[in-house]
């Protein structure tokens, strides 16, 4: 790859993020595997966690499972948009973290996914693992720790929906996450196995992240990654920009955003092909680059493009890029030739951008996750 992390100062030109480290528990963090049957909050039933999908000849058959490793955490949405945290009168309690959202958007669109992260053993962990379970997503890879808190992050929202995040993690369960805790049965049997870089930040959840991918890797299971910049939980720009970069051309799918490519490339314009394809490795099999309502653009080794996305009202971006994601994997799980066919890409592309436009609709991130039949009804609507 062309692209080459220094330690050049940076001044990122995307949205305008603030953080303000907290931590939640005066305890010493204390990291214990646990299964998710085994607090008692959890019910001992398991719920139906085989996606059904249908086949090119029209049946159904067992859709296989994406696992998603990560961060699961409490966005607090303020009920008005356009204040600051100070200033808004109250807030709205949704479930979130990229990976987890990827899980549950793949599972409400009919696929079969899976969940491997760590929360606290704590009222909000409880509830995360249920929601988990409640939207038939794979929770046997969910860990608890009894000593850290579940991570929480409040969002403020513009006018226009955009964010500004404060983050409370230090530490946060997720952070502590150990490779022996890994659940390695289920990310070989993976078909596809998605990540973020917040995982990269702190150890040991670092360590547990690279052993998980290279374990995938080698059971030849499909890589994809959403760099998913939350630039204020770094110690530093460059430090952020060299963790992004190091695990970069291990994966087979790439899903980035303009304000990442800027980021990453320091400085250069998101729009130029030619700068796209500096991000573009030798292994990649698709690099996709989301540009919130105008769409997407993608590209692979034999040809690139962009497909149109749909116009919206605006309440919350949250989890827009998340939607994207599970929207096109779920399709990809099901038939990697999509890869090597444009037109039925384009298609499944199209089909992605609909599940993004339809979560702005709805503050929160797994509460606006679509269904598929949402998806398809909005995109008839859209052709209409």
């Amino acid at each position: 790859m062309a692209l080459q992390a220094t330690t050049t100062t940076f001044c990122f030109s995307g949205p305008t993020f603030r953080s303000t480290p907290h931590s939640l528990t005066s305890k010493r963090p204390i990291s214990i595997k646990a299964t998710t049957s085994s607090p008692s909050r959890l019910s001992n039933s398991r719920s139906n966690l085989k996606g059904r999908a249908l086949s090119s000849d029209g049946s159904t058959q067992e859709s296989p499972y994406v696992v998603c490793f990560g961060e699961m955490l409490i966005d607090f949405v303020p009920t008005t948009s356009g204040l600051s945290l100070a200033d808004a009168p109250a807030f709205k309690k949704a479930p979130g973290g990229a990976p987890a959202n990827v899980a549950v958007g793949i599972a409400r669109l009919g696929g079969s996914s899976a969940f491997i992260g760590k929360v606290g053993e704590d009222e909000f962990g409880y509830m995360l693992a249920n929601i988990l379970k409640d939207n038939n997503v794979n929770n046997d890879g969910m860990r608890f720790d009894p000593g850290a808190r579940t991570a929480l992050a409040f969002v403020t929202l513009t006018n226009e929906g955009e964010r500004e995040f404060m983050f409370y993690r230090n530490p946060s369960a997720d952070m502590l996450l150990e490779e022996s805790e890994l659940d390695f049965d289920l990310i070989k049997k993976a078909k596809i196995f998605h990540y973020g870089s917040i995982s990269l930040i702190t150890e040991p959840c670092k360590s547990a992240h690279i052993s998980a991918a290279k374990a995938a890797k080698e059971a030849g299971v499909i890589l994809s990654y959403d760099p998913n910049l939350r630039l204020p939980l770094w110690p530093s720009a460059d430090n952020a920009r060299e963790e992004i970069l190091s695990i970069w051309e291990t994966a087979d799918i790439i899903k980035i955003s303009e304000e990442e490519i800027v980021f990453l490339t320091k400085g250069e314009d998101p729009y130029d092909d030619n700068v796209v394809r500096k991000l573009f490795h030798p292994k990649l099999k698709l690099l996709l680059v989301t540009e919130g309502p105008e769409g997407c653009r993608y590209y692979t080794k034999d040809f690139s493009g962009r497909v149109h996305g749909l116009k919206v009202d605006v309440v919350d971006t949250t989890g827009a890029g998340d939607a994207f994601v599970a929207g096109i994997l779920s399709q990809l799980a099901n038939d990697l030739s999509l890869l090597q066919d444009e037109e039925r890409l384009r298609e499944a592309l199209m089909f992605a951008n609909a599940c993004g436009a339809l979560t702005v609709k709805v503050r929160g991130a797994i509460p606006a996750l679509p269904t598929k039949e949402a998806v398809h009804e909005a995109l008839l609507k859209a052709v209409v």
